[in-house]
């Protein structure tokens, strides 16, 4: 009888507790402390939002906060805010009960559509990196190799590519606001991973607005459209991430021979 050894949750933190120590190694007191220069800014005026992004901390470091966003005056919130397959349809709640562990796409080291810890730019992991150019955003994350480019000089979206894992984003800038528009999405993939039952349909429609407060901080909100399993749109709770003492994110590989039997 086959058995599942490892789910991608298990594969996911030995992976980053392993790379955590380098990262805790690398971060200072006077860094967190230090009264923050405005953020910089593109030949063009726009905000730079290039740079490493994290919460202050990889997963297993010590000022790691996995929930990142929804807390009011700096402490928790009264209550956890919805997530994503709370919104179901009767039908799609129904369909979820049928999925577990082992139906998760990221056991097989596929990307999820957003992001487990509801920031797209992690994927399944804690840190990502942004490359910014004239013409387009570029965002890197550590897990699967991943990334995205993010054209903003007004073009559509494509109408000439397949259904991809991450979708097709286009941006635009809104003031000082970078707005990411994200559709073509095949239906293989969740929300989430480590688990957490979040498939989604064909129809998903992701916006994403990136705000880089100052030079240490960028601030994310997001809204999640998908009308064939939603009742309503789940708006993601906001994220608020620090830029990381080092500049360059690693590379964390995922094979399928340590999540499979």
């Amino acid at each position: 009888m086959k058995r599942l050894m490892m789910t991608a949750a298990i594969a996911g933190l030995l992976l980053w507790c392993a790379a955590a120590p380098f990262r805790l190694a690398a971060q200072t007191p006077s860094a967190q402390t230090a009264t923050p220069k405005p953020a910089p800014r593109m030949a063009d005026g726009h905000p730079d939002l290039s740079g490493v992004w994290w919460r202050g901390s990889d997963i297993g470091g010590r000022s790691f906060a996995p929930g990142g966003g929804g807390a009011q005056g700096g402490g928790r919130p009264a209550q956890p805010p919805p997530f994503f397959s709370s919104l179901y349809q009767p039908s799609a709640a129904a369909h979820a009960k049928t999925l577990a562990d082992k139906d998760d796409p990221t056991v097989h080291c596929t990307p999820t559509a957003f992001g487990t810890l509801n920031v797209s730019l992690f994927d399944v992991g804690a840190v990502g990196q942004i490359v910014q150019t004239p013409k387009f955003v570029v965002m890197l994350t550590e897990t699967y190799h991943g990334f995205q480019i993010i054209p903003f000089d007004g073009r559509p979206h494509r109408d000439n590519v397949p259904p991809s894992n991450r979708g097709d984003a286009v941006g635009r800038w809104d003031g000082d606001t970078f707005v990411v528009d994200k559709t073509n999405f095949t239906d293989t993939t969740w929300i989430s991973a480590e688990g957490r039952v979040s498939y989604h349909s064909d129809a998903l429609h992701i916006v994403e607005r990136y705000r880089r407060l100052d030079a240490n901080t960028l601030e994310i909100e997001a809204t999640i459209e998908d009308p064939k399993v939603l009742t309503k749109p789940w708006i993601v709770p906001k994220q608020t991430l620090q830029l990381a003492p080092f500049d360059q994110i690693m590379e964390l590989s995922c094979s399928s021979g340590d999540t499979k039997n």
